[in-house]
Parts: C-alpha cells; structure tokens; sequence
C-alpha cells in the first residue's frame, strides 16, 4: 500500500467550548486561542507546542527517543526551525501524523476560565496569523468590528505583513452580557403622597431589586482549571471507583471493555511506588499500554499507528 504524504499528514486543533460565562480550551499544535476581557485584560487559553519555543517538550521528545534538531542541507548548514526525527514535524503534539514517531502525541493542553459577566473576545486562529502579528496587534486591528468583519480583518493584516505562507485562518466569538431589562415602571401616584413616602422611606444597603442582583460584576477573569501534561498518568484521574472492581473495568483511553485481572494499571513500572501501587487504576488495556509505552519512549516505535485520545483528557506545519 502506498501512503501518498497528504493522507500522512496530520492537523492542529484548537477546540473551544463556552457554556454561560466558563469557556474551556483544548490545544494541540500552534494554533492558538487568546480571550480579551471586556476590562481590557489579555489571557492566553492555548499553548505553542512548537520545538523552536517549548523546552520542555523537547526534553520529553528526547527522553522518549526522538531527535530533536534542524534539517541538514548536507553541507554542514542547518536551516530552518526545529524539527523531531523522524518525520520531520516542527510541533510536538499533532492529531493523525502516521509518519512521525509515537512520541509526538495528540495530548491536548486544556483550560478553563470564567469570565465577568461583562464578556469578552475570543481569538482563534491558525500558525499563519500568529507568525505575522502579535496578540496586540490583532486585537488592535479588529477592535470595534463585528466578528464576521473582525475575523475577516485579522487575515487580511496577517497577509499585508508576511503573505500567504501558511494556512491563515481565524474565527472570533464575541461573549457579550445580557441586556439588562428596563424596570417596570411604577402606577402613577399623587404627588403628596410620593413625597411623603421619599421623606421616610427606610434606606437599605441591599441592591435595589434581584435584577441588580443578576449583573454585579467581578472585575477578573477566574482561572479555574489548567493541565498541560503529555503523560496519561498525570492526565488521568488516581482515585479509581471502589465499585468497578465487582464489575467489567474500562480502558481508561479507548473505553473498551476489560475483564478484572486483564487491566493494565496506568502505574505499572511507576518510579513512584510510595504513593501508587501497580494494581491500582484506572486501567488501560493491552493495545493502549503498548502505545502509551512508545509514546513515553519505553518500548521502540513498531508502526506509524497513532495514539488516539478522546477530548475528554481535555491547522500544522
């Protein structure tokens, strides 16, 4: 079978989810998400996993076997960014590269925030933007736009500063507060008896009505959750439920069905036996273990299958 090098190829991913004011941003790549709040803060959401920029994903591509270095034009010169060997591929994390090494992972780095209720404006866009402007920049060039114009705004800038070098694409969410509706107006009143009633009316600390209530805002944007983690040990949860061990257990990844005795623990052959101990969960069946063992440099690569994980652990050069 013949593997032509666009099937091979894989993609970044930047996946948001906003529920009310939480919004939760699963990453993998160079694409990128940043939240400007409505009190004029900048938050970034996503993370580069670049080689060229992430020291610390090189050392876990190197501790796992890879290579991590430029492409050698054979004459001693090295050009171009950082690249992992083999395949080739600038980024450490990917989704569907079948010619790369088990090492690069589609392991998402995830976070939460919540914001005021006052809103805000996310970005999301592609390496082709983010190679040609700084977050400023492109929150300067867009603000005021609608988010269809915005969106269209931003690529243009990116093309007036570098050209189409790469996929250039961009989508922007604006989060904005409820309207808050207009209290009903009161009957009318004579005028002597309104008086009077302001005269000695009893003064309350209290907001004025529950509508008041509603739209107090906090002046921050919350963080409530971040894990960037590429090992599934770190990712998975070490509290298993005491009830599974008196029924079938479930691979932890692929969520197969296991009979007791046939799981694998997520902390088998863990250097950190005081805390975990090898039977204890979750559990990973026998074809997610060998995986997660090429992902972590334990057992040499055997194929170009990838390792593929669903965003509930939560484009490409």
């Amino acid at each position: 079978m013949v593997i032509f090098p666009a099937r091979a190829s894989g993609t970044t991913v930047t996946f948001v989810i906003i529920e009310g004011w939480t919004v939760t941003v699963a990453s993998v790549g160079d694409s990128r998400c940043i939240l400007e709040s409505a009190e004029g803060g900048i938050y970034y959401l996503s993370a580069d996993h670049r080689l060229e920029c992430n020291e610390e994903e090189r050392n876990r591509v190197t501790a796992s076997g890879g290579e991590v270095g430029r492409l050698n034009t054979g004459a001693g010169a090295e050009i171009g960014p950082l690249r992992c060997w083999p395949g080739g591929l600038c980024l450490s994390r990917s989704i569907g590269d079948m010619d790369v090494g088990e090492f690069i992972v589609p392991v998402p780095y995830v976070k939460q925030v919540k914001l005021s209720t006052a809103g805000g404006r996310l970005i999301i866009s592609s390496d082709g933007v983010w190679d040609a402007l700084t977050a400023e920049m492109v929150l300067d060039c867009c603000r005021g736009l609608a988010p269809d114009a915005a969106a269209g705004q931003i690529v243009k800038e990116a093309l007036k500063a570098k050209g189409l070098r790469d996929d250039t694409t961009c989508i922007v969410v604006d989060i904005l507060p409820q309207e808050k509706p207009a209290a009903p107006l009161p009957p009318p009143k004579k005028a002597g008896k309104r008086i009077l009633k302001s005269m000695f009316r009893k003064k309350s600390s209290e907001p004025s009505s529950q509508v008041d209530k509603e739209y107090m805002e906090p002046d921050v944007v919350e963080e409530l959750f971040e894990e960037g983690s590429a090992r599934l040990s770190d990712r998975l949860d070490t509290k298993y439920p005491l009830c599974n061990m008196y029924k079938l257990f479930m691979c932890a990844v692929c969520q197969v069905e296991i009979k007791p005795g046939e799981g694998i623990s997520i902390h088998a052959g863990s250097s950190n036996c005081a805390k975990v101990r090898p039977w204890d969960g979750p559990f990973l069946c026998a074809s997610c273990q060998e995986k997660k063992e090429a992902m972590e440099g334990k057992r040499s690569s055997g194929g170009i299958e990838h390792f593929s994980l669903s965003l509930s652990l939560c484009a490409h050069t």
